[in-house]
């Protein structure tokens, strides 16, 4: 069901075109979605007629409870759920936001810790992939060379450096002995 409701959106406009949305208001407006849920110790007050986000009242029930947690009125609600295990002991659970009437379960940072290492996993696999096709890697070879193809003779450049060399040094070379020219 967690699954579901991480892509489901509410609103009633009826409601909003009868009621304002505001601090006052905004929590019977959350309870009316199907992200309420009814056992909750919010929903006990409202039995016994105390405002539903009285923290006075709240803090001395244990059990899963609802606190308007930000407010950016009119546009901007954030309704914290969580489970309360004493006066001061609270586990937030989830989050809701409200964003100009329509009620939406925000992501968990697991989640998306999830995607955006996963969006690097796959970039950083491709960034090897393209590493790997350079160094003429092959996956299926027995013996690798990461050796860089080059599109010249290494061997007849070194000599030729050689050769420079020599020649700025004034060094002439024969095949019975080396002479140097002064």
């Amino acid at each position: 069901m967690m699954m579901i409701m991480r892509h489901l959106s509410f609103i009633i406009l009826l409601w909003l075109n009868t009621y304002p949305l505001d601090r006052n208001l905004v929590f019977d407006y959350f309870a009316l979605s199907p992200f309420y849920d009814w056992t909750c110790n919010n929903e006990q007050l409202r039995m016994r007629s105390i405002h539903p986000l009285d923290i006075s009242q709240l803090s001395k029930m244990t059990g899963i409870e609802y606190m308007l947690s930000e407010v950016m009125e009119p546009h901007l609600f954030v309704i914290r759920k969580q489970r309360r295990d004493g006066p001061e002991k609270v586990t937030p659970m989830l989050a809701y936001y409200i964003l100009d009437g329509s009620i939406y379960q925000a992501p968990q940072l697991c989640n998306i810790f999830a995607a955006r290492i996963g969006r690097a996993l796959y970039h950083i696999q491709k960034a090897f992939s393209t590493a790997a096709s350079k160094l003429g890697y092959s996956p299926s070879s027995t013996v690798t060379n990461f050796l860089v193809k080059l599109d010249y003779d290494a061997e007849s450049e070194r000599q030729e450096g050689v050769q420079n060399f020599y020649r700025k040094n004034h060094i002439y070379q024969t095949h019975d002995f080396v002479s140097i020219k002064s």
